[in-house]
């Protein structure tokens, strides 16, 4: 998905040409999947007539602001999109800001926030996906999920000692924590402010790349050597491809992030890459360059598994449509639980027609009826004659509870008793 340099190159694109303009029209798509809280009625009677005053952003968020309120705001989703016909503006690996030719269809069929302006301008907001936010709101930057973010890697950066004081605290893996974009309420009234935001995979991957620095290395056991790096990689990698629009043409080509898309095998300096999922998401590293250190030294790393279902579609974050990853977002620990949950139910055997016994306990719940019949079936005979026997009817409590009856009350059960001798 677009992350901190693409939305500030929309951010840049919108400021440099819309900014003192008045929308004299406005389009709002009656989608409400994307358009948040608000009619497109309501929507397009709250802009037409305002001027563009300014173009805000922090981490992934974008919005305008007018001569007066309420405000329009963008939060991006999977495949959050700015276009302004006329205009050419930087392109990049999601085209999150991208001119529009004449021959394109206008304005688009995904569409979802379009305006045109006193000199004939128009600007578009598409989300073909439909994972994004667009929203109408007095004062975007005190309400979610602007207000839950957490400091902003470009705008806000941390100091090595405040970075390496906030890692020292965390026992998760480094790329988790690097994903982690809003603030934590750790107790009423007290927010515990989150690592950064603005920072999503493919960002993330780099400069855990540069930094040679494991993906799933526990954040508390990095060392105030190894915090300093990750901190100068953060601001390296964020200021360069803001400086260059996003423009990943520009990128420096050592980056591994011209080899990182699509998880296929490959090397970056000579090099291999690899993939493994860590903090939910695909992530690629180098094993030769990024190693786990200390009282995780040596331990196995595994490889997400191949998906054989159809894609999946994730509202947060990830970059694909063969751009990256596997164009779908891996499963929440939830998913992953109920699946494994599901797979268990469907390889449990099922009894081959037997009824409930009569004298089960009436207390069992339906999990442990459902564990003691599938247990039953899938047991092995002491007995293979009795297999082959017809069943009998069994009457004994200790033979109920059994499932079956002992082989010599079987032998015996329609055998008459000898009357005892009278004397």
């Amino acid at each position: 998905m677009p992350e901190l340099p693409e939305v500030e190159a929309a951010r840049r694109a919108i400021e440099e040409h819309c900014i003192g303009k008045k929308i004299k029209k406005a389009i709002i798509a009656d989608d409400s999947k994307v358009i948040d809280g608000v009619s497109p009625s309501d929507f397009v009677a709250a802009l037409v007539g305002k001027t563009i005053v300014s173009a805000l952003r922090k981490g992934k968020n974008l919005w305008l602001q007018l001569d007066s309120p309420p405000f329009p705001s963008f939060q991006f989703g999977m495949a959050g999109a700015v276009y302004i016909k006329g205009v050419a503006v930087t392109k990049y690996k999601r085209r999150v800001v991208s001119a529009v030719n004449d021959s394109d269809e206008w304005p688009s069929k995904y569409s979802k926030f379009f305006v045109q302006l006193d000199d004939g301008l128009e600007l578009s907001f598409t989300d073909k996906r439909r994972f994004a936010k667009v929203r109408l709101l007095e004062d975007p930057a005190s309400k979610p999920p602007i207000s839950e973010l957490g400091p902003d890697a470009l705008l806000e950066p941390m100091t090595v000692d405040e970075l390496h004081g906030s890692l020292s605290k965390k026992k998760i893996a480094i790329k988790a924590l690097l994903l982690d974009q809003m603030v934590v309420i750790s107790a009423p009234g007290l927010l515990q402010m989150s690592f950064v935001s603005g920072i999503g995979n493919w960002i993330a991957d780099e400069v855990l790349y540069q930094a040679r620095i494991h993906p799933l290395q526990i954040a508390s056991s990095l060392s105030r050597e190894s915090s300093a790096t990750l901190h100068r990689c953060i601001k390296e990698v964020v200021q360069y491809a803001v400086e260059v629009d996003a423009d990943c043409d520009r990128f420096p080509l050592e980056w591994l992030f011209h080899f990182r898309w699509g998880k296929k095998p490959g090397k970056v300096n000579g090099k291999e890459i690899e993939f493994i999922v860590a903090g939910g998401r695909t992530t690629a590293y180098v094993p030769g360059l990024q190693k786990l250190n200390g009282n995780q030294a040596g331990k196995a790393v595994g490889k997400p598994k191949a998906r054989t279902s159809k894609k999946k579609r994730d509202g947060d974050d990830d970059d694909n449509d063969n751009n990256e990853d596997d164009g779908s977002e891996p499963a929440s620990e939830e998913e992953k639980i109920a699946r494994k949950a599901k797979s268990k139910r469907e390889l449990r055997p099922k009894s081959p027609g037997k009824k409930p016994s009569a004298k089960r306990k009436s207390k069992a719940s339906d999990t442990d009826s459902e564990e003691d019949e599938g247990a039953a079936a899938a047991a092995p005979d002491d007995d293979d004659d009795n297999q082959k026997k017809k069943p009998r009817r069994v009457t004994s409590r200790k033979q109920v509870m059994v499932g079956k009856a002992p082989k010599k009350l079987v032998n015996n059960q329609n055998t008459k008793k000898p009357r005892k001798k009278v004397k």
